[in-house]
């Protein structure tokens, strides 16, 4: 960069920052900046941190996602699950059909260049339906797929939520058996259990919509306020007991009615058999759970799960069993939840087949395993650090780099072959293991030294062994 002032003026220091007007850097009087500099040099400082609600990744947190991803990867596949993926974008329509109108407010949605209303994907079950009805007729039933994609909400940040985030997506499709929804929710604690939490630590709670539906009819819930019956029993435990009985009544229940409505969570399945089970729809769902409970312990996991019929989940496409998995100590959002969704596959339009599934979110695990202090600590950038004590070497010491990655070694080097001191340090500072020092004596006997970074210890190792590349 030169600075003029004329033709033959010397050379300036260059202006501090800050001066001139609106804080810009104002060249001094009578200099010139070559035209591709100017407008970088007097642009105003801008704002580049990130959009509130959406995460960076420094290498700590990269090292819990892909632990994260890594989990969930192996649990989806002990359990016979294969790995599916699909677009960020898609269509509007998508996700309107599914929700209605309203839940545009929620999404990131705009009119791309080819005059489409798009938006990015606030959930996979769509882009699923999709998918799975496109090959529905060649692929051996029960379908079972499981997905890790990025969803975008536009909703207010707070702990556990974001407007971003990674969910693992569960689902089997083409099995109505209940021994598919025990696998099911054996799988989303199994995914737990492989990140060291134990029955201390979460509980899935367990009720079906189907028992509940039944209830509510008994409790004088008419057909057509079952849905209003079932939203207030969603937020039962963030709104006031009062309110959530003033709703009640208003979808159709007396005022005895909705104490008993309210009373279900406190109830053991048993009991709400002794209360209700005059009705065939009581006993046939009731009778269904406790299937489910007993293949549940036949997986071993019975101890994990609890039966709560005040658990509805909001969404109403599901039909049957449904569930979600909890901290113990009630401090977090639910980690995962799902249940069965048998006719939502035929309203978005694809195979009309039974199916369940869940969702399990990367942010409140993330939480979960932070307080239970279960994080990973970062792995070091490099195991081996080579040295090499002049250029005489460097040319050795690259091939002896090369050889070493090729075994899948994870190898560093110093780049201006510094001082041997200066490459030790840069060694300890890059977490190496272990040093290979080369030096002439080296060289002339054919050997490496292998130092210890940890103990200091060192040993002599044959050289032409480790320059062996295996591709």
């Amino acid at each position: 960069m030169v600075w003029r002032r004329g033709l033959t003026s010397p050379r300036p220091p260059i202006p501090p920052l800050g001066g001139g007007p609106a804080g810009r850097r104002q060249p001094p009087a009578g200099f010139c900046l070559p035209p591709s500099l100017a407008a970088a040099y007097i642009r105003p400082s801008m704002d580049i941190s990130s959009l509130p609600g959406f995460r960076e990744f420094f290498p700590e947190d990269m090292a819990l996602r892909r632990h994260i991803f890594r989990v969930w990867r192996e649990v989806a596949e002990r359990y016979g699950f294969v790995e599916y993926d699909g677009p960020p974008l898609e269509p509007l329509e998508l996700y309107t059909r599914k929700s209605g109108q309203e839940i545009v407010g929620q999404l990131y949605a705009f009119t791309d260049r080819g005059d489409r209303e798009v938006a990015l994907r606030p959930e996979m079950t769509p882009t699923f339906a999709r998918m799975v009805s496109a090959r529905a007729a060649a692929l051996p039933k029960p379908i079972k797929w499981f997905s890790i994609p990025q969803l975008f909400r536009y909703e207010r940040p707070q702990r556990g939520r974001t407007r971003e985030h990674f969910q693992l997506n569960l689902d089997i499709v083409g099995e109505a058996h209940v021994i598919a929804d025990a696998e099911l929710v054996a799988a989303a604690i199994d995914m737990l259990r492989a990140f060291g939490l134990g029955p201390d630590d979460f509980v899935a709670r367990i009720s079906d919509r189907r028992l509940v539906r039944a209830v509510l009819i008994q409790c004088g819930v008419p057909e057509e306020g079952l849905l209003a019956a079932f939203e207030a029993l969603d937020k039962a435990d963030r709104e006031p007991e009062e309110k959530t009985s003033e709703t009640l009544v208003a979808a159709g229940a007396d005022g005895e009615g909705a104490r008993r409505i309210l009373a279900l969570g406190e109830l053991s399945l048993r009991e709400v058999v002794e209360a209700y089970g005059e009705a065939s729809d009581v006993l046939e769902a009731a009778g269904r759970l406790e299937r489910f409970f007993g293949h549940l312990d036949a997986f071993g996991l019975g101890g994990f799960a609890e039966f709560d019929a005040g658990l509805v989940r909001g969404l109403a496409y599901y039909t049957g069993l449904v569930f979600e998995l909890w901290d113990r100590r009630g401090e977090l959002r639910a980690i995962c939840g799902g249940g069965r969704y048998d006719d939502l596959l035929a309203a978005l339009g694809g195979t009309d087949s039974p199916a369940l599934g869940f969702g399990m979110g990367d942010v409140v695990l993330g939480e979960l395993l932070k307080e239970r202090e279960l994080v990973p600590e970062v792995a070091p950038a490099v195991e081996d650090f080579v040295v090499f004590v002049s250029d005489a070497e460097r040319d050795l010491a690259l091939r002896l780099v090369r050889a070493l990655r090729s075994r899948g070694r994870r190898v560093g080097f110093d780049y201006r072959g510094r001082s041997v001191g200066r490459q030790f340090k840069a060694a300890d500072q890059a977490g190496a293991s272990r040093a290979l020092v080369l030096g002439p004596d080296e060289v002339a006997r054919g050997v490496v030294v292998a130092r210890s970074m940890e103990t200091g210890g060192e040993e002599e190792m044959p050289l032409a062994p480790l320059l062996d590349e295996r591709e």
